[in-house]
């Protein structure tokens, strides 16, 4: 017999606790039962996977599926409208399409490959950084990702600092700036597109461009996968700042890892565990009547794992709040799952990799000049500023 929907257990956006300590709450959550319910202001109520093998199920499961309405889309101008449906927001053979053909230019070996171009970056704003008080979000991991992306899609060095600032506005998340970058982003795309269908180089449009025969992704295709660039490009960013801050609160492991650099591809997956910056998985929506756990989950109801919850979840991790570097790295849902597992997560490891072993290196007495301010943002545990005191010696 279905159980009734009110003997599911509630989160509660609407309190603020919640927003302020999201993994304690989706773990209080998790260890009352695998499924929870979740009014959203303004959105209605979603259906929660709390634990590890609900959540890892649910993202794998083409019953539940992606579309427009798991998106909130800014007002763009008309002619942006085109390029705003990214392939996130696609299922079965398109999907399926899009990704056979864009995932070769993001695998690890081609990450691997990026790696000596991204080291100068990662040292150039190192090397940029003023002495004293800086703060690491605006000043470092921010303009890393956009740096890097620039990279990445082969933008010219001179349209570079424009690039910066578009980074800057799409890191804000809304506002007029979000809204005013999003079509200089569009038009900056075009222009790559155009010019690496001139003149290929060494970056991923080229390698996406130089696709012979066959099925091959139309300029508005790939205009659309810049913009999805951008906004995945917040990840890296946020993880950065996420785990310097994590190691500030776990001094022996701050010390293992600067003792032992060769922790550091373990440890990011680790930081990625621990503290990664999704809360949730984007929402998907039922194609189908679906029981899950004794409750029915109607045609068209909003589902979301709760991606926090399930990477502590005991029944898979050994002592899951413990951040432990030297953990045997498990398969965590930092990057999702599925069909829709974060396409640039490779690019991701290795731009954290880099970030952090050049920050220790460079700054072994790095220090917190101040309490972190995180963003009270229910989706994304993010940090707004992380004031820290560089030092060059210990």
């Amino acid at each position: 017999m279905t159980a009734a929907r009110q003997s599911v257990p509630e989160i509660d956006l609407a309190d603020i606790e919640v927003v302020r300590d999201p993994v304690t709450a989706y773990g209080q959550a998790r260890e009352r039962g695998p499924l929870a319910r979740m009014p959203v202001p303004g959105l209605g109520t979603m259906w929660v996977l709390t634990r590890y093998e609900g959540a890892r199920a649910m993202l794998g499961d083409p019953r539940f599926a992606l579309s427009a309405a798991s998106y909130m889309r800014p007002d763009v101008p008309a002619g942006c409208v085109p390029y705003m449906r990214t392939m996130q927001e696609m299922d079965g053979p398109e999907h399926a399409r899009l990704r056979g053909l864009v995932s070769p230019a993001f695998t690890a070996r081609r990450a691997g490959e990026f790696r000596p171009r991204i080291e100068p970056i990662v040292e150039k704003l190192l090397d940029a950084l003023p002495g004293g008080e800086v703060d690491l979000v605006r000043d470092f991991a921010r303009p890393l990702t956009i740096e890097v992306i620039c990279e990445l899609v082969g933008i010219p060095e001179q349209d570079r600092p424009r690039w910066r600032k578009y980074g800057a506005a799409i890191a804000a998340g809304s506002g007029e700036a979000f809204a005013a970058a999003i079509p200089e982003i569009m038009e900056g795309a075009k222009e790559a597109v155009a010019r690496r269908r001139a003149e290929p180089g060494d970056d991923l449009i080229s390698d996406l461009v130089r696709v012979e025969g066959g099925d091959r992704l139309s300029d508005t295709e790939l205009v659309t996968l810049v913009w999805h660039l951008v906004l995945a490009g917040q990840t890296p960013a946020n993880l950065i700042a996420n785990a310097v801050a994590a190691l500030f609160a776990h001094p022996g492991q701050l010390a293992a890892l600067r003792a032992e650099p060769e922790l550091m591809p373990g440890a990011v997956e680790e930081l990625t565990r621990w503290c990664g910056p999704q809360l949730l998985s984007i929402p998907r929506y039922a194609r189908e009547d679906v029981e899950l756990y004794g409750t029915l989950i109607r045609e068209g109801d909003p589902v979301t794992a709760a991606l926090a919850g399930a990477n502590r979840d005991p029944r898979v991790f050994t002592d899951p709040d413990r951040l432990d570097l030297r953990r045997v790295p498990a398969a965590h849902l930092g990057f999702a799952h599925g069909p829709h597992f974060c396409l640039g997560a490779a690019p991701a490891r290795v731009q954290t990799e880099l970030a952090l072993t050049a920050l220790l290196r460079r700054f072994p007495g790095l220090t917190p000049a101040a309490a972190p301010r995180r963003a009270l943002d229910p989706g994304t545990w993010r940090l707004e500023s992380l004031p820290v005191t560089l030092h060059a010696d210990r």
